[in-house]
């Protein structure tokens, strides 16, 4: 393995660690870079979009940054945002740099195209915010459009899709999980990073709880109404039907938790029932009154 390969091992491992403890990373974390032979090693251009650390040959990175929309709440429009990644069939298009295609930034597109090389894409879910694609494969390059075709591949694999069904379902899975991440960043911004429970203020110890499952095509919408920021212990209360809310935003605890004595966590929950949710400060974010009834009838079923 040459120092170039090396050097991409060495990114791609320490993105997985970051992946692992949080899901996603901050502009911080690709600020920062990551450590190869005793030097550090940038992860992006803060300036581009396209980038090739001085020590490779080739291509390492790009990136889609989630653009800031000043006073208008970024996760009103992040569907338009998003839609190259959710129209997308095998490929999603990437503008190149400017408009000379044999400026360098896009001949490292090409040349990552023509030698198969693996790469990490950094893709904005909110500002500051990144959702993580690797591998990732420049598929396509034309110099009339001042666009490249990007294809996925499948996570922990170094070589591209050899099939369009292949490339489809890796397609596919990247949909699923900008969808959760999008949603899970929405709804955890709208209640300011609390609980709406416990008002646990620690956004890594959140889920965004969906009403609805999202295998409900025609209520299961990612959408702010349809998710509530839970702790992990919530979240698990929540979807057991140990805890309800009802269309009045009024906790419910469950009989079988109410008659429990076993400790403070216990108590904790215990307390909730009949307390208020906590709620986001727009009205339009707050959950869904219909989505709320339709989920409380699940838990009254289950008392």
């Amino acid at each position: 393995m040459g120092e170039d390969d090396q050097i991409r091992a060495a990114a791609f491992a320490h993105i997985r660690r970051l992946i692992d403890t949080r899901g996603h990373l901050a502009s911080a974390d690709l600020a920062s870079g990551f450590v190869f032979q005793g030097g550090r090693i940038p992860l992006v251009n803060p300036q581009r979009g396209i980038f090739k650390p001085r020590q490779m040959k080739y291509l390492l990175s790009i990136r889609t940054v989630f653009p800031r929309t000043g006073r208008k709440i970024w996760y009103d429009d992040q569907r338009r945002v998003h839609g190259q990644i959710y129209d997308g069939e095998e490929t999603v298009e990437y503008a190149f740099m400017g408009s000379n295609p044999d400026a360098a930034d896009n001949r490292w597109l090409r040349e990552a195209m023509e030698m198969n090389k693996p790469l990490i894409y950094f893709l904005g879910i909110s500002p500051g915010r990144y959702q993580t694609f690797m591998p990732t494969f420049v598929t396509g390059w034309d110099a009339n459009s001042l666009r490249a075709n990007i294809s996925f591949g499948i996570p922990g694999e170094d070589t591209m899709p050899g099939s369009a069904a292949e490339r489809r379902y890796a397609l596919r899975e990247v949909k699923h999980r900008l969808h959760q991440a999008s949603f899970r960043d929405a709804v955890i911004t709208a209640y300011n990073g609390r609980c709406a429970l416990s008002g646990l203020p620690e956004p890594l110890l959140l889920d965004a709880a969906h009403i609805i499952g999202d295998k409900d095509q025609d209520f299961g919408q990612p959408v702010v109404p349809n998710g509530i920021p839970l702790s992990k212990i919530h979240h698990a209360a929540f979807d057991a039907h140990l805890i309800g809310i009802d269309p009045d935003f009024r906790i419910h605890v469950s009989k079988r938790l109410l008659n429990l004595n076993d400790g403070p966590m216990l108590e904790a929950l215990k307390q909730l029932h009949h307390s208020s949710l906590h709620l986001p400060h727009r009205v339009q974010d707050r959950p869904d009154r219909g989505r709320l009834e339709v989920r409380f009838k699940d838990f009254q079923q289950t008392l």
